[in-house]
């Protein structure tokens, strides 16, 4: 089994490669292909991945190239986890909506439009070449913002599925709560990427025992420790919502408390510089426990799990992913891309049946699937226009001022990326 990651050179990489040695029972990787346009990070990624792999007597190879076309050729699977600018691009991101008072953060907003714009086309050029190298490879996109990407890459036609940590993120902390298995921890997860709420907590599958009124009796001030809300947010809701709720129900708090302090991708720049020069030291054979702080937790995980079950070779039969809503969500079209448990296999993935969203999420929902509409048309498409009214559609926005703002230092800030600018 051969499996590409394009972007190989992320400092995220060294976590994959991590679950990748530890669950090769569930993914028996014979050849692993790091790519990434980065020679410097790619060696030094690719040097520890293969001490990882010794380490654990995993008996597959690791190859890196800078060659997109030679790297997923021959894939049974490519795994995309791009960061379109780099740091430096989301530095911006997380600065600029600021000076019109709206949240500046990498995958929503104003921000999360701008690395939409950046992204959609060069993942799009990035399928096609292995749609022509092997049209059966499975595409797993981790690329954000996962939503709006894997709808580009599913209306295309391509064989793709969208992941995200934040489900399994939760089912892991709910399992260590309750005392049981994560794999006995069913999520009643609906919503979009980076917008989904946790409405049920089963036991044992989607038929199981819901547990989360006992999760928030005895563990709710824990659970609102984590996402930064306020304990009676979450009795009056009786839902766990994503931590990404707060840029929408606590916006002006965030937008002040950004502006106070450093950005996360300036934080995130000087822990990559760390794990880059710790990468680089030839007796590193795991994982740092630096990358914990990095971001991505259980990633490795969750692509392992997915990955197997697209190729046939086991994983999990049911899946939190990214996939077409084809009438999962009646309120929504068909093609909205939703992020839901599914039923999952070579196939691909098959949304299970949801019980009715109450308006109060489902208004969100609707609002936020209309700005993903939009954007995925400026993505496509180009031009001012398209760009403000994206904007002008995003709830955390909304007004045609900040919309006008917005769209100027968007445009400004990214025009080297933006080929219609």
């Amino acid at each position: 089994m051969k499996l590409t990651v394009v972007g190989g050179g992320s400092t995220y990489t060294p976590e994959l490669i991590d679950g990748f040695a530890r669950l090769r029972d569930t993914l028996p990787i014979t050849e692993l292909v790091l790519v990434d346009p980065a020679a410097d990070r790619l060696d030094l990624v690719g040097g520890l991945a293969r001490r990882i792999f010794a380490k654990q007597d995993h008996e597959g190879k690791i190859t890196t190239t800078s060659d997109l076309d030679a790297g997923v050729d021959g894939a049974d699977a490519v795994l995309l986890q791009l960061r379109i600018g780099g740091q430096a691009a989301r530095e911006k991101d997380e600065t600029w909506p600021l000076e019109c008072g709206c949240v500046g953060q990498e995958t929503t907003g104003a921000g999360g439009l701008a690395k939409a714009l950046r992204t959609v086309p060069v993942v799009l050029d990035i399928a096609e070449r292995v749609r022509r190298a092997n049209p059966d490879a499975w595409i797993i996109d981790f690329t954000n913002p996962v939503g709006i990407v894997t709808r580009a890459l599913l209306q295309a036609g391509h064989k793709a599925v969208g992941l995200c940590n934040v489900a399994i993120g939760f089912q892991r902390k709910f399992a260590g709560l309750l005392g049981v298995a994560p794999s006995e921890v069913h999520l009643d997860h609906v919503g979009l990427n980076h917008l989904t709420w946790e409405r049920a907590v089963r036991i044992g599958g989607p038929e199981g025992e819901n547990v989360l009124p006992r999760l928030l009796a005895e563990h709710g001030d824990a659970i609102a420790d984590d996402l930064r809300l306020p304990r009676p947010v979450l009795d009056r809701l009786g839902v766990v919502p994503s931590y990404y709720l707060r840029y929408f129900y606590a916006h002006d708090e965030v937008v002040r408390e950004l502006g106070t302090k450093p950005s996360r991708a300036a934080e995130v720049a000087a822990m990559e510089k760390e794990l880059l020069e710790m990468y680089g030291d030839p007796a590193l054979d795991e994982k740092p426990a630096l990358l914990a702080k990095r971001g991505g937790a259980f990633y490795s995980e969750a692509a392992v799990d997915l990955a197997a079950a697209l190729l046939g070779g086991g994983g999990s039969p049911y899946q939190v992913v990214n996939t077409y809503n084809n009438g999962t969500l009646p309120f929504l079209p068909d093609d909205a891309v939703i992020e839901t448990q599914a039923a999952v296999g070579t196939h691909g993935a098959a949304p299970l049946p949801v019980a009715p969203v109450d308006p109060l999420y489902a208004g969100l929902v609707a609002n936020v699937t209309a700005y993903e509409d939009l954007a995925l048309e400026a993505a496509l498409r180009g031009g001012r226009d398209r760009v403000f009214k994206a904007l002008l559609a995003h709830p955390l926005v909304g007004q045609y001022a900040y919309a006008d703002g917005l769209t100027d230092r968007l445009i400004a800030h990214n025009r080297e990326h933006l080929a219609w600018a």
